[in-house]
This record gives C-alpha cells, sequence and structure tokens, in this order.
C-alpha cells in the first residue's frame, strides 16, 4: 500500500489517536442493528392477561317437572326416581301437602319420557316447567301448631291421652308445642302436647 492512499485521520486507523489517548477506547460508529439488540421487549402484559383469566364457566339451567303419581304412592316415585341416579336428575321431593304429585328437579324433560315407563304409580309428567321459587314453599315446614287456635275443640291422637278431646289454651309456636285443657276430667289439669298429637275436631265431631 502506498503512503499516499494512507490517510492518518481515518477513524478507522488505530495509530489516528490523539496524544493520551489509547486507541482501544476509541468509541465504535454506532451500529444500526444494535438499535435492535436495545429495543426494549414487546409489552407482554396482554398475553399474561390472557393467561391469567379463568375459563369461563358453562351454566345449566334446570327445571322443575311434576310427575303425576298415584295416591298416597308419592314418596315411593321419588325414591325409585332417585334410586336410578340419573345424571340428569339432581332431585326429588314429595311434599306432604301435595297429593298425587312428585317434583322433580332435572336439566329437561326428555329424561322422563325414557324412566317412568320403568317406575310404578308414575303417571307421567305435567307439561310445562316450574322455577324453583314457585316450590320452594315446600322446601321449608309448617309448625304443627299453624292453623290451631286457642278455645279449639281437639282430639289427642298420641300419648297417653290419645282419644281425649280437650281444649286449647296456650300456643307455643317457638316449641310448636300446645296446652290443651282435657275435657272429661274431674279436676282441669293442663296438658302440653307437640303440635302433631292433636288434631283439630270439626263441628260436627265436637
Amino acid at each position: 500500500m502506498d503512503e499516499d492512499d494512507f490517510d492518518g485521520n481515518s477513524p478507522q486507523d488505530p495509530l489516528s489517536a490523539g496524544p493520551g489517548e489509547n486507541p482501544l477506547d476509541a468509541d465504535p460508529e454506532p451500529d444500526e442493528d444494535s438499535d435492535l439488540l436495545d429495543a426494549e421487549p414487546a409489552d407482554m402484559d396482554d398475553e399474561s392477561d390472557v393467561d391469567d383469566e379463568e375459563p369461563e364457566q358453562k351454566e345449566y339451567d334446570t327445571g322443575i317437572y311434576a310427575i303425576k303419581t298415584t295416591a298416597s304412592q308419592e314418596r315411593t316415585v321419588a325414591d325409585m326416581i332417585m334410586n336410578r341416579e340419573e345424571p340428569s336428575i339432581h332431585a326429588a321431593l314429595a311434599p306432604d301437602s301435595l297429593t298425587s304429585y312428585v317434583m322433580v328437579e332435572a336439566d329437561d324433560h326428555n329424561v322422563f319420557d325414557r324412566i317412568l315407563d320403568e317406575i310404578p304409580h308414575a303417571n307421567g309428567v305435567v307439561p310445562g316447567e316450574s322455577s324453583i321459587s314457585e316450590v320452594e314453599h315446600f322446601l321449608s315446614p309448617k309448625p304443627d301448631v299453624e292453623g290451631i287456635a286457642e278455645g279449639d275443640i281437639v282430639e289427642l291422637i298420641a300419648g297417653p291421652f290419645k282419644g281425649e278431646k280437650a281444649q286449647v289454651q296456650r300456643i307455643d309456636e317457638g316449641k310448636d308445642q300446645v296446652t290443651v285443657e282435657l275435657y272429661e276430667a274431674t279436676v282441669p289439669i293442663p296438658v302440653t302436647v307437640r303440635g302433631d298429637q292433636i288434631r283439630v275436631l270439626d263441628s260436627e265431631e265436637r
């Protein structure tokens, strides 16, 4: 290489550093590709948000269906329905105050088309369905003293005074008890019994 071709001021010549400067400390020219390396990583918040989101849970709507039954066989039918352990049937209720019907909670009515023919005393499904709000009053049992008033003439149907007539003196709804006074007792003695141990007599039975 000729001396004329050598340019001592060329920044790429390591010997061109000024006095007192280490030529190896000279700053290299910026590389365009280095910008790509120095760039901050892309914001990953969006992906993390997606990963953190819980999968949406699918809700299944159920309905309450009335099954027509033979009278006095409601509880038997309800037990037979639940003993089949059908996945789409969740509960069966045979309220004492509901005669000849069983309330069944199920995903849809199609299951009854398959099983009711195999259950004795089950006589089909009433068209349509009910909501839980329409049958929830069956889920809360009424106290036995409901419908009994002070002064009512009743008959004791259980206990040592079974068959005796009495008059209601006091009602304790909290304990579901009734205090009565026997009719035929020589000395009036108050007797306290449970609400389910008496029956209110009609005027013709008094």
